[in-house]
């Protein structure tokens, strides 16, 4: 069942802007590791960002399915989300979680692109994805709170103007459980950096304007505060849900792109008189490619559909993020053998596109911790060490 018809008008849309951002565009963006200013504009000017926020605050009020959609169709066109796709992820904390002051503070202006949500600060360099061994602290004094600490891997942090800031208000040995005592704030950087909070780049393979932060001494109002202080952990569950489940359709979005570029070349290249396609040593890589990503895709929208509707979606989630991220990986390496050398030129874009999707076999979850989940959590397996 295709669980995008009736945003096809939608799609289109997509297809239409992103086709004047061509491979060239993207090329340029890789080598010089600079920021696609101008494709998210344009996104934003769509009405695009905004698919997540409600109507009253001007955005579109549409549902998680609607936005996998988008991004699923980005990547297909040879683009990529990266520079946006926090915006959704993390709007959800905001949504469900923030006062009716923050809503209506924020959220029309990140609508109307006037404000940039693009950065997520959770990830540490002692803690990593056990997050509730974060040490960043937040300590309340008066009407403030003082955060010192650093976040790694934050992609995004020095192109955002709000972040999403996850950071412990009570020590993890003081607290009753060890995912009590963590707070999550919106941080205004426009008003932080320079004054306690410092941002340093970090190169990758990968153009995701991906950096370090140090916090020392940050002074933020008690008002960033989402939620009651202490209960973030629970918050931001949900939105990491949200963010695989938006991933995996990035990577839908992949296998799409890689399938499609290697059924044409597959067709199109001819070698011993005949195309290479008409080889089943080329044919069956393919078709076993294109199989992966429709099943991921399932399991994806089956994911968005539990959220939308309010239902525990961590099971469906976690495998929608692991089962699409390797479906995409697949591809992506059948694609390159398809390509042979070609592959490897930067001018035909596979090279780029197979760099930017190995990516999610790590972040923003390990495959082997999404096992050790489903192991333990839905298996009822006994917990590995």
């Amino acid at each position: 069942m295709d669980t995008t018809n009736d945003l096809e008008p939608i799609l289109e849309t997509v297809r239409r802007l992103c086709a004047d951002f061509p491979g060239e565009y993207w090329r340029e963006r890789d080598r010089e590791r600079t920021y696609p200013t101008a494709f998210v504009q344009a996104l934003t000017d769509a009405g695009l960002l905004g698919v997540l926020i409600p109507e009253e605050y001007g955005g579109s009020g549409l549902g998680l399915s609607a936005a996998c959609a988008i991004l699923e169709e980005i990547h297909a066109s040879g683009c990529n989300a990266a520079a946006v796709h926090a915006q959704m992820y993390t709007m959800g904390t905001v949504l469900r979680h923030g006062s009716p002051e923050q809503k209506s503070t924020w959220l029309p202006k990140i609508a109307s692109g006037e404000i940039r949500l693009q950065a997520f600060g959770v990830t540490e360099p002692t803690a990593g994805t056990d997050t509730t061994s974060i040490s960043t602290t937040a300590i309340r004094q008066g009407d403030k709170y003082v955060v010192n600490g650093q976040k790694v891997w934050i992609s995004r942090a020095e192109h955002s103007d709000l972040m999403v800031l996850l950071a412990r208000t009570t020590p993890k040995d003081q607290a009753s459980k060890k995912t009590d005592g963590i707070s999550v704030f919106l941080l205004d950087m426009r008003e932080a950096v320079g004054k306690g909070l410092t941002i340093k780049p970090i190169r990758t393979m990968f153009n995701h304007a991906t950096t370090e932060l140090f916090f020392d001494n940050l002074e933020i109002p008690a008002s960033c505060l989402i939620g009651e202080e202490g209960k973030g952990f629970r918050y931001i569950l949900d939105g990491m849900n949200a963010e695989r489940i938006l991933i995996a359709s990035e990577c839908i979005g992949d296998g799409r792109y890689f399938v499609g570029k290697a059924s044409e070349y597959a067709k199109s290249r001819v070698v011993f008189g005949r195309p290479i396609g008409q080889n089943q040593g080329i044919q069956f890589p393919i078709a076993r490619a294109y199989a992966e990503v429709r099943a991921a895709k399932l399991m994806t929208y089956e994911a968005a559909g539990r959220y939308e509707r309010g239902l525990p979606a961590g099971e469906e989630a976690n495998m929608a993020k692991m089962l699409a991220s390797e479906a995409s990986w697949h591809a992506a390496d059948m694609c390159i053998q398809t390509h042979g050398g070609f592959g490897f030129a930067e001018e035909y874009d596979i090279e780029r596109k197979f760099r930017e999707t190995r990516l999610y076999q790590v972040a923003p979850i390990s495959t082997n911790l999404i096992l050790a989940y489903l192991a333990e959590h839905v298996l009822d397996l006994p917990r590995s060490y």
